[in-house]
């Protein structure tokens, strides 16, 4: 049986862990991740991606019965290039990626969730980051993406369990509704994003992405580069047209 569950339509592609019972991480799951988002990163059918999971855990994260022994450096060094592979898959896939968290996302399951563009969560469901608890250390550097400073200290100094409702509190989720209401209110917002022109979603992406680490003019100056040619493309000059005739436009994401 396969890790992952996808499903497409309406240019929204569904992807639903599936690795019983609680969706732990090992290198089958990682190879999987990778090979699903490089897949539909390139597909013209999908213009954005919602990831969830099974309705009781979202992931436990890593499989601790499947670890390289770290006695034998070079496996570890593999192991890690790995988990760093399968984050970075949806970090840098070019379509947005939704995060639907709908059970408890732990250690690397938080890492999971943090690597997507946008966090839904579950009311009634939880986030840890446990490692210190078993001697590890994990996770600092995704954590810091989404926390503040001191709430991401207390998170992984802690190991604590934190509620939905602080998570939305402290601004790591956009939004905590009933987990009856999570998928639809996921599927709402990917509808939203459908909407819009791809190529400029897409471009507005990477301009997240490379400008997380530059300095703002960096930052900026790089953002210019991407409107630049976006101004040539056939979205934009469609767009320019539905305006002008007063109708919405047709996008056909080149």
């Amino acid at each position: 049986m396969t890790s992952f569950e996808v499903s497409i339509a309406e240019h929204i592609a569904e992807v639903r862990m599936q690795r019983a019972p609680v969706n732990a991480q090992n290198p089958d799951f990682r190879r999987e991740c990778i090979a699903v988002f490089d897949d539909l990163g390139t597909r013209d059918d999908v213009r954005v991606i919602i990831l969830t999971g099974n309705g009781k855990t979202f992931s436990a994260g890593a499989d601790l019965t499947d670890r390289p022994d770290p006695s034998h450096p070079a496996d570890y060094l593999a192991h890690n290039r790995l988990v760093r592979d399968a984050f970075d898959a949806i970090l840098t896939c070019p379509k947005p990626v939704i995060a639907a968290i709908d059970g408890p996302a732990i250690a690397a399951g938080f890492v999971l969730a943090s690597v997507c563009d946008i966090l839904l969560i579950a009311d009634d469901t939880w986030i840890s980051m446990p490692e210190v608890k078993v001697g590890l250390a994990g996770g600092v550097r995704h954590t810091q993406r989404h926390f503040g400073s001191s709430d991401a200290r207390l998170a992984m100094f802690t190991g604590r369990r934190i509620p939905a409702s602080e998570l939305y509190r402290m601004n790591v989720v956009s939004s905590c509704v009933p987990r009856e209401q999570l998928l639809p209110h996921a599927h709402e917002i990917a509808r939203e994003i459908v909407a819009n022109a791809p190529l400029a979603v897409e471009a507005a992406k990477r301009s997240f992405l490379v400008g997380e680490e530059l300095a703002v003019h960096s930052g900026y100056s790089f953002e210019q580069s991407q409107t630049a040619r976006l101004a040539s493309s056939r979205d934009f000059a469609e767009a320019t047209a539905a305006f002008s005739e007063k109708r919405a436009p047709r996008f056909e994401g080149r």
